[in-house]
């Protein structure tokens, strides 16, 4: 075998004239030397020129160059890429020397197509005119003569210059029939000039002159244009040179160029990207705007937008890297937000870049420097750009260009969806019962039938039995469709429903159907929609006309759309029926019917209420039942805008606020509600559909959503609490069970397992959720490690009404309250009236439409203390958030501004300790959250601590976090509460609620809450005084009624013997005993609530032989016993203990009966809350252990290591700096509606639960209260936890470091103690790194396209 190592080269081409040769007509063999050959490298430049200038073959491609008459223009030339290189190479050598002479200011450019002369001159620095000492010549000469010379040899050096390898401007004189080169330099006094001749291969003496000037370079050639195949300079090549030298005017900071005698008119960078956009325009008409940054003495940024796909303009060392493969595109972060698929790409074609940028050594993939290689963490420098550059980016045309982009591709792809053939048959949509007609000659007069579900889909099936199947066609929606107007393109393309639509009845995406030619290319004429007749069907059926209006406008001009209805009560009475179609329209009708309680009514909530035969009925009179949505010009158009339309939230608030006050008035005034469907509806507008049905769902979302200011309770919880209070359970429930007797007593209409979990949350009392439950949590109802998600299945645990539930909410009250009726049953009432305000006790949250409310807990003691405080007719004391057990901290920053923190402790030098997280960060989501993620750290950040440990309960929290000493000062130093964040925040700027006339009321402050609570209850305490003296009297009256007759009997002063009814009750009359004064008091409060009862059946027993007269069965069916001395003594002894209760409360005023119910709940309070704490006490500190003999014994176990540790040095949270920050976000918000950010106005740090509930984890010994020091007007006011008992004692206890391995290590070993406040924790979700600007497409993609680590 051949060794060629020996061979300097091994040209694989060459191998090539092995197998010409053997082909050759004569046959002959070449000979070995003939194949094998050795060239220098002068030879093997001229040989395989591509290897080190590219190619030297012209090539036609699209590039800028500068035309004289046009100017920056982007064309097809005809060049070669070898001569632009050699060209390049000395260009780029005279910018250079801007690097190493900071004082060079000028680069004159000289090119003569017709003597073929290039001239570069630079008055930088001059090459040292002296003799090298090792290779016996001059610098000048070994640099520009020999190959493989170079200045740049020193990686170690950081030099920002585009020379490397030592090629460079040799290859330029190889490449020329004559190359000269003529420098000066001041500091050696001799100028130098030489020539070279014949591609370097013949060489003159240099010519050394004594100078004494400023220095300079000029090198000038004439390229070989032979060896470029070429015969001159033509006017492409000519221009693209010229582009290079406006590039250098560009790029090279503080030189100005001149070119062939003329100074270029380029003043920096942004003024060279002015070359390239200008008089260029936008989509819209407008020019270019350039967005531009000198981030710092390396890098310049300028962005625009682009209509050709993306487009970089970068230099490196004014080096034009015109190919990006790892340069710029790919070091561009791009981060994904809500953008379709591939959103890099989708962003990247809209942009167009300009880079000018200085790194240090940097490596390229081949001699012509086309493309850099060099990793970014190498460059030497930082590209950060500022937030006012991401701003001014947003606004320069490039969001507007994708988003227009992004809705054509879309459009593109919906249509794809869209036949625009007429299909008699539609395959593979198995539900659809198509229509027979449906896609032929009599399409138009077909009517699609949009049921809600399945089961009115049967009945629709049951009805098309009587006007036949030809030209019906019925097609069930699962639910409510999505709201298509703002809905994103991949969300409408992956809606099966709406595509099923589009096919069955052949709709075309922005096809205009404004003539009626232009329906017949449908395969349906009408559409009908038949849902409930309830809210939700009334949501059902907006969502479908906002479906054809967003995209199909014309189609609701042509009465396009329909619904079906059917009653929803049917009063029978022998063979007659009448049919309601609306509740207002029933209840006309009963107060016009005197006799109606005789008619059997019946309600239809759903469609599947009616009956197969019933169905039958509906669709024979189908005029009756059908309804024509007509169309009556634009302000059908603004009303289903209004109602659908994100960007009317306001509008939405407003529209909402005017109906729930109209509907106060009319209440007020004894009006009628409006409604739509009387008998005679036949058709209605789309403007009276929106504001006077669909709105009725709107306001029962906000209903179902947010609680009443009067109990705190949403409907939901209502319903359970009725139903408990109505069970009066002695013994304890299964919670699924509960649920199923929830719904038969309350008329509960939705799912059971929204109701179960309901009954879980209000008997939920861990950390963070009820301060005050009213129902007892008898099971797993869940615990802060998972802030309740944990709870046992519905199936498993027990509930019963909490003891303090029948002390906050009296049943004396009851008598008092409006009860509603559901299907002619008497359900919950409109609102409870507990004794506190409970939805500050517990909280409120909930989002609705239009409206949104969050409320923090609050103390009940101090609520208590408060009101006792108003009662005595002085001012409620400012409260702040309280939840139960929770032994962290809570700061006042601004108004309705608090910060929550959790506690930490530092053990030693390295170990802290965490005893509590803020509110609602759950213990398991902490941990997954902030310290599995410190633990194993990431590629951009190291871990943090070294290991942690778990010693917490269901109740409480122990983290012991072990890190090094070195990273445990540097986490102090930032903040141990904003390191392992250990503080929210806690925001109140969204207190809405239901008002007890049922309108929806923004309140400012607690206090506001508080005062109209106080009115309220205060109000219905007298009703309650003035409802008890009535029963009372009523009592009384009857007893000493009753006890007269007795006494007079036994007289006999009364005979009643052998006389009729008649005559006794004429004699009683007579004698002047009352008609039953109980009865007849009861009989009165029922009528006064009969207008609101709707005349329902009076729960009241009164005899029915005395409704026409007086009423004396309370005397007459006394028994004969009651004669008897006992009897006698007993019932004296009734009425005047009655008739001194009667007494003692009209004595009382109001205000005394409710501080008597508040001092009885304080009182039931107390003792349950040391129950609590004594068992959790016996929990921890007792364990059974097995004897030898007999019962187990208890053994006091010390569970110290989940307490506490009472050695530690707890640290105090800093809260200054947030309430200046505080402070300045309050002065922006008041600018903006609060309501547009509720969603954050807790600010879990995206650890906490689902839900709100109670807390009960570990009790405090005393309840919290504010800090009443005196403070600098800036700080804010803080709650602390009491201190728990034995805390004086603490120091003397010793304690084992759980990450010591020494077991005598003591407190002493330890650093002292210290009192610390709570840290300042930004609330989890905030702490994450977020990009700079929260458009859909342009922030996240776009603006970290350009910000990232990508520079």
């Amino acid at each position: 075998m051949l060794n060629l190592t020996c061979l300097g080269e091994f040209p694989l081409a060459d191998a090539g004239k092995m197998e010409g040769a053997k082909k050759d007509k004569a046959g002959s063999k070449l000979s070995v030397e003939r194949v094998y050959q050795k060239k220098t490298q002068l030879e093997h430049i001229l040989l395989r020129p591509d290897t080190y200038i590219g190619s030297v073959e012209p090539i036609t491609q699209q590039m800028w160059v500068f035309d004289e008459d046009i100017g920056m223009n982007q064309r097809e030339i005809t060049y070669v890429p070898g001569l632009y290189k050699i060209f390049d190479e000395i260009l780029v050598n005279a910018a250079d020397n801007k690097q190493r002479d900071k004082n060079m200011t000028a680069i004159k450019i000289t090119i003569d197509p017709e003597s073929n002369t290039i001239t570069i001159w630079n008055n930088g620095k001059g090459i040292p005119v002296v003799e090298h000492k090792d290779e016996k010549m001059y610098v000048p000469a070994l640099i520009f003569g020999h190959l493989l010379t170079s200045s740049n040899y020193d990686d170690d050096e950081k030099k920002v210059t585009g020379g490397r390898n030592g090629y460079g401007a040799k290859l330029c004189n190889i490449f020329s029939t004559k190359f000269t080169v003529e420098t000066a330099c001041k500091e050696y006094r001799h100028s130098f000039k030489q020539t070279w001749q014949n591609n370097m291969s013949k060489t003159f003496d240099p010519k050394i002159k004594f100078f004494d000037g400023e220095d300079f370079t000029c090198v000038t050639f004439q390229p070989d244009l032979a060896k470029f195949k070429m015969e001159k300079l033509d006017k492409d090549i000519v221009a693209l040179l010229t582009r290079r030298a406006y590039d250098i005017a560009g790029s090279c900071k503080g030189v100005k160029v001149t070119l062939n005698g003329k100074k270029l008119p380029v003043n920096g960078f942004r003024s060279y990207v002015d070359l390239y956009v200008k008089d260029k325009l936008d989509e819209t008409g407008v020019a270019l705007k350039v967005v531009n940054e000198t981030v710092n003495d390396r890098w310049e940024v300028c962005l625009t937008m682009s209509e050709k796909g993306f487009q970089q303009i970068s230099f490196v060392n004014s080096i034009a890297t015109t190919k990006v493969k790892n340069w710029v595109a790919d070091t561009l972060t791009i981060t994904r937000q809500e953008c379709p698929s591939n959103p890099s790409r989708w962003v990247k074609n809209h942009i167009w870049v300009f880079v000018n940028a200085l790194i240090e050594n940097p490596s390229f993939d081949s001699q012509t420097k086309e493309n850099m290689t060099l990793q970014t963490k190498s460059f030497g420098s930082k590209c950060l750009l500022s937030d006012k550059f991401v701003r001014a980016a947003t606004n320069c045309g490039i969001v507007e260009s994708i988003l227009n982009w992004v809705k054509f591709k879309a459009q593109t792809q919906l249509n794809k969806k869209c036949s625009s053939v007429k299909h008699s048959k539609i395959k593979g949509i198995p539900k659809l019962d198509d229509a027979n007609d449906a896609g032929g000659k009599h399409s138009s007069e077909c009517t699609l039938i949009l049921t809600e579900g399945d089961s009115a889909k049967s009945l629709a099936v049951s009805g098309l039995g009587v006007i036949g199947r030809d030209r019906y066609g019925v097609f069930p929606l699962r639910g409510k469709i999505l709201n298509v107007r703002e809905a994103t393109h991949k969300q409408i393309m992956e809606n099966a429903e709406i595509n099923n639509i589009i096919k069955i009845v052949g709709l075309q995406y922005k096809k205009s159907y404004d003539d009626p030619e232009s329906l017949r290319s449908l395969r349906y004429g009408r559409i009908m929609i038949m849902t409930d007749q309830d809210q939700d069907g009334s949501h059902i059926k907006g969502l479908l006309i906002n479906f054809f209006h967003h995209n199909w406008p014309s189609l609701l001009k042509h009465t396009f759309l329909e619904e079906f209805i059917t009653p929803i009560v049917k009063a029978t009475k022998n063979k007659q029926e009448l049919a309601f179609y609306s509740i207002p329209e029933f209840d006309e009708w009963k107060k016009q019917t005197e006799n109606y309680k005789t008619w059997h009514i019946k309600y239809y909530k759903g469609l599947g209420t009616s009956t197969s035969k019933e169905a039958k009925e509906y669709f024979a009179d189908m005029e009756k039942h059908r309804i024509t949505f007509r169309y009556s010009g634009a302000e059908d158009d603004a009303a289903i805008t209004l109602a659908f339309s994100k960007k009317k939230t306001d509008d939405r608030k407003e529209w909402l606020t005017n109906f729930m006050e109209d509907r106060r008035q009319r209440r007020m005034h004894g009006l009628p509600e409006q409604y739509l469907y009387g008998t005679q509806a036949r058709h209605l507008s789309y403007n009276d559909f929106i504001n006077k049905e669909l709105i009725l769902f709107s306001n029962s979302d906000n209903e179902r959503s947010i609680p009443s200011l009067v109990d705190g309770l949403k409907p939901g919880q209502r319903k359970v609490l009725f139903t408990c209070m109505k069970r009066n359970d002695k013994r304890e429930v299964k919670v699924a069970q509960l649920a199923g007797s929830v719904a038969e007593m309350s008329a509960y209409h939705h799912g059971e397992q929204a109701l179960m979990m309901t009954i879980v949350n209000l008997a939920q009392n861990f950390v963070g959720s009820n301060n005050v439950n009213i129902l007892q949590p008898l099971g797993q109802f869940g615990t802060r490690i998972n802030g309740g998600k944990d709870a046992a299945s519905p199936r498993y645990i027990f509930t019963m009404l909490s003891p303090l539930a029948k002390l906050l909410f009296p049943a004396v009250d009851f008598n008092l309250l409006k009860f509603l009726y559901d299907d002619n049953q008497k359900v919950e009432p409109e609102w409870y009236i507990p004794i506190i305000p409970m939805v500050l006790v517990n909280g409120a949250e909930g989002i609705g439409t239009g409206w949104a409310c969050k409320i923090p807990n609050y103390d009940p003691r101090e609520i208590v203390n408060n009101i006792n405080r108003m009662l005595n007719h002085q001012d409620p004391l400012p409260m702040l958030p309280s939840y139960k057990n929770f032994k962290g901290v809570i700061h006042e920053l601004g108004q309705n501004q608090y910060l929550v923190s959790g506690e930490v402790s530092v053990i030693d030098r390295n170990t802290i300790e965490i005893t509590e997280l803020p509110v609602r960060t759950w213990t398991q989501a902490y941990k997954e959250s902030v310290l599995e993620p410190m633990l194993q750290g990431s590629d951009k950040t190291p871990a943090l601590i070294n290991d942690y440990k778990e010693y917490h309960t269901d109740t409480t929290v122990k983290f012991m976090v072990r890190m090094s000493e070195e990273k445990l000062a540097q986490a102090e130093a930032a903040g141990l509460h904003k390191v392992f964040k250990l503080q929210s925040s806690l925001t109140c700027n969204s207190m809405v609620l239901f008002d007890h006339m049922g309108c929806l009321k923004r309140y400012d402050s607690v206090q506001d809450i508080l005062r109209e609570f106080y009115e309220l209850r205060l109000h219905y305490y007298k009703l309650r005084k003035d409802w008890l003296v009535g029963s009372l009297g009523a009592e009384a009256n009857k007893l000493s009624n009753q006890a007269r007759f007795v006494l007079e009997k036994i007289e006999g002063k009364v005979s009643i013997e052998n006389k009729s009814k008649r005559e006794l009750i004429r004699m009683l009359v007579q004698k002047g005993y009352e008609s039953d004064p109980v009865a007849a008091w009861s009989k009165a409060q029922e009528k006064a609530q009969e207008d609101y009862k709707d005349g329902n059946d009076s729960d009241g027993s009164v005899d029915s032989g005395s409704s026409s007269g007086p009423n004396f069965n309370y005397i007459l069916n006394m028994p004969l016993w009651c004669l008897t001395k006992e009897k006698v003594e007993e019932l004296l002894k009734q009425r005047d203990l009655k008739r001194g209760e009667l007494n003692d409360l009209q004595r009382k005023i109001s205000e005394d009966l409710w501080k008597e119910d508040l001092a009885v709940f304080i009182e039931e309070l107390d003792k349950l809350e040391a129950q609590e704490r004594e068992e959790q006490s016996l929990g921890k500190a007792i364990k059974l252990v097995k004897g030898k003999v007999g019962k187990p014994k208890v053994k006091k176990m010390n569970l110290e290591e989940t307490m506490p540790s009472p050695f530690g040095r707890r640290v105090e949270p800093p809260t200054q700096a947030l309430k200046s920050d505080a402070a300045k976000k309050l002065t922006k918000k008041k600018k903006g509606d609060a309501d547009l950010v509720v969603k954050l106005e807790f600010d879990d740090d995206g650890l906490g639960g689902e839900g709100r509930t109670g807390e009960n984890a570990a009790a405090k010994p005393k309840a919290p209260r504010v800090k009443k020091e005196k403070k600098e007007p800036g700080v804010p006011r803080v709650r602390k936890p009491p201190a728990p008992k034995g805390a004086a004692s603490a120091k003397k206890v010793k304690k084992r470091n759980p990450w010591s391995e020494d077991e005598s290590k003591s407190e002493s070993d330890l650093e002292d103690s210290q009192p610390i406040i709570p840290r300042e924790n930004k609330s989890q979700r905030a702490s994450g790194k977020v990009g700079p600007l929260h458009l859909p497409f342009f922030p996240s993609v776009c603006v970290n396209y350009m910000k990232g680590a990508s520079f």
